[in-house]
């Protein structure tokens, strides 16, 4: 990368139906009505987990980014905490593009969404319907419901649907969820449970105990994903998008996706010889940022 820009780092925050939603505004120095990148995590994670080192690295390259927790996660508001509601995180998404658009010093006719795993279907989702989006990128996408959701063994599958029940139940009559682990080592009962998936979310974290005692997540969503599959809006999308996919994805398996990103008509795929987790990581993070950044450089044109 030959430029390396100092920037400047704000919390800020932005209202979603009856909440607020906690977010990291980074500008770069120096640089006039930067184009402006905005990230989300993943399922039932948030921006501490490495959503700060991508933006980081976008505002050194002259962009500007908005990283946001969604409701009911991280620093944003929403009660009962860790439920995952996919047609609130839809809202999110809407309500982080509407807020950058009334920022006052950025191009907010350059406007790019990324995701990340889970949001990178939602992503998908937004390009779609969207049509003022510059470009999007999306990072080991979540693009078939049932591809995800039945990937686990069938003894897994039917625990984790016998959990939802049971959380949807006590929603249904006013109590608090019933949790689960978001995810877990191989032969835990957890959403995701791929080998080297917890050691790998371990280092996203630090290690530090405060965010490891957030992994879990109200159960009911294991009802939910098999139906969700936002690949299928991918022929809609008419903005330029990267797709980065991981060769050893056994969370949101590669030929899915693969099939969802040759439908994108402006698409470009790179693949690594990775799992789901490690994009966020050494050493294959630095490739993948580089990937990203040139990919706006040559869709946006040079921020500067």
């Amino acid at each position: 990368m030959s430029r390396q820009f100092s920037y400047v780092r704000s919390d800020v925050t932005f209202r979603s139906g009856d909440s607020r939603c906690a977010a990291w505004l980074y500008r770069p120095d120096g640089v006039e009505n930067p184009p402006i990148v905005v990230l989300a995590h993943g399922f039932a994670a948030f921006r501490e987990l490495r959503l700060d080192a991508y933006a980081a690295r976008f505002a050194q390259a002259g962009y500007a980014a908005l990283v946001f927790d969604y409701r009911h996660w991280g620093a944003s508001e929403g009660s009962p905490r860790r439920v995952l509601d996919i047609a609130k995180q839809h809202a999110d998404w809407d309500a982080a593009i509407a807020y950058v658009r009334g920022l006052d010093g950025v191009d907010t006719g350059r406007v790019v969404a990324w995701g990340t795993s889970f949001a990178g279907g939602h992503v998908l989702r937004l390009a779609a319907r969207d049509r003022d989006l510059a470009a999007a990128i999306v990072q080991v996408p979540h693009v078939s419901g049932p591809a995800s959701a039945f990937s686990q063994s069938p003894a897994l599958v039917s625990r984790l649907i016998f959990a939802g029940v049971r959380d949807q139940v006590r929603a249904w009559t006013g109590r608090p969820p019933y949790r689960m682990a978001a995810v877990g080592r191989p032969g835990d009962i957890a959403m995701m449970t791929s080998p080297g998936a917890y050691e790998q979310v371990e280092r996203m974290g630090d290690m530090r105990e405060e965010l490891l005692a957030e992994n879990d997540v109200a159960a009911r969503i294991a009802l939910r994903v098999p139906f969700y599959s936002p690949g299928r809006h991918a022929a809609d999308i008419d903005v330029p998008v990267l797709v980065q996919l991981a060769t050893r994805d056994d969370v949101t398996p590669i030929d899915k996706a693969q099939a969802v990103a040759r439908r994108i008509p402006k698409g470009e795929v790179h693949t690594y010889d990775c799992a789901h987790f490690e994009p966020y990581l050494d050493p294959y993070f630095d490739t993948i940022i580089d990937h990203q950044i040139g990919f706006l450089d040559r869709h946006l044109g040079d921020p500067r």
